[in-house]
């Protein structure tokens, strides 16, 4: 049975919610993003960031999915902290790693209402946040949170990888230039609604929600959480690999961006 609105927890849309409770979705995860480009590039920066000699420490995937991320790191040694709102997603996590030997500790949590009872402070060397999870969050007071608690569970010293999608890029799009005004327009004038928010279908989900960011938004997010940026990653039309040229016209040329960031604290 479905929640009524008011009972939805703070940051998730009912979107979000019939996402996170969709077994099927859980299950075809892998198989229906199998040829995505945005994937591969992500595993090589986590390989920048966190490869090399053998780890010994715990990286927590904050909106983990299917784990597609965390279980290439497990291989290498880190111990995995699996968070997600979606019971039937860290079902998956949890097969992957017993298949294969691997330690991985499960937890659902709204990243909003992430508090230490769930994830202690400290609980991790590094984090990731991929896919535009972050965007998934809706309003800003509530992204804002959500950082805040990625800062929070970091040790001092630990990274967040982070990947969102840029509103500019929008106005590549077919009817994109007219969203990008009323987006723009409804974000000045409408209470409640952020500039860069978007509802579409996506995966039999007729509501899904996802938030753009500009980057001028993003920076003072991060630094809101304490968060200092370390390396900024435009990625190309297909997010196959970082822009060309990012000197460029990057805030119209960029997809979105990967950013690595650490704690300020």
């Amino acid at each position: 049975m479905s929640l009524p609105s008011w009972r939805l927890p703070p940051g998730v849309t009912r979107g979000a919610m019939d996402y996170a409770a969709s077994t099927s979705v859980a299950r075809d995860y892998d198989k229906y993003h199998a040829d995505n480009p945005l994937f591969e590039y992500e595993e090589q920066i986590l390989q920048e960031e966190f490869g090399g000699p053998p780890p010994a420490g715990v990286i927590a995937d904050l909106g983990c999915g299917s784990g597609r991320a965390l279980l290439p790191l497990m291989r290498q040694g880190w111990r995995g902290l699996a968070v997600d709102l979606s019971e039937e997603m860290l079902a998956v996590v949890r097969e992957k790693a017993e298949a294969e030997n691997l330690t991985a500790d499960c937890v659902r949590a709204n990243l909003v209402e992430m508090g230490a009872a769930l994830v202690p402070d400290g609980s991790a060397n590094h984090a990731i946040c991929l896919f535009s999870t972050l965007g998934m969050i809706h309003g800003r007071a509530n992204r804002r949170a959500a950082l805040g608690h990625m800062r929070r569970v970091l040790k001092p010293g630990g990274r967040l990888v982070l990947h969102v999608h840029n509103f500019w890029f929008n106005l590549r799009d077919p009817g994109g230039p007219g969203w990008v005004l009323r987006s723009l327009w409804r974000g000045a004038s409408e209470k409640g609604f952020d500039t860069g928010d978007k509802y579409y279908a996506y995966r039999g989900v007729p509501n899904f929600f996802l938030h753009v960011f500009r980057k001028s938004e993003l920076r003072a997010d991060l630094a809101s959480a304490g968060l200092r940026v370390r390396r900024w990653e435009h990625l190309d039309v297909r997010r196959r690999h970082a822009l060309r040229s990012p000197w460029w016209l990057p805030a119209l040329r960029a997809n979105g961006w990967i950013v690595v960031c650490e704690s300020t604290a």
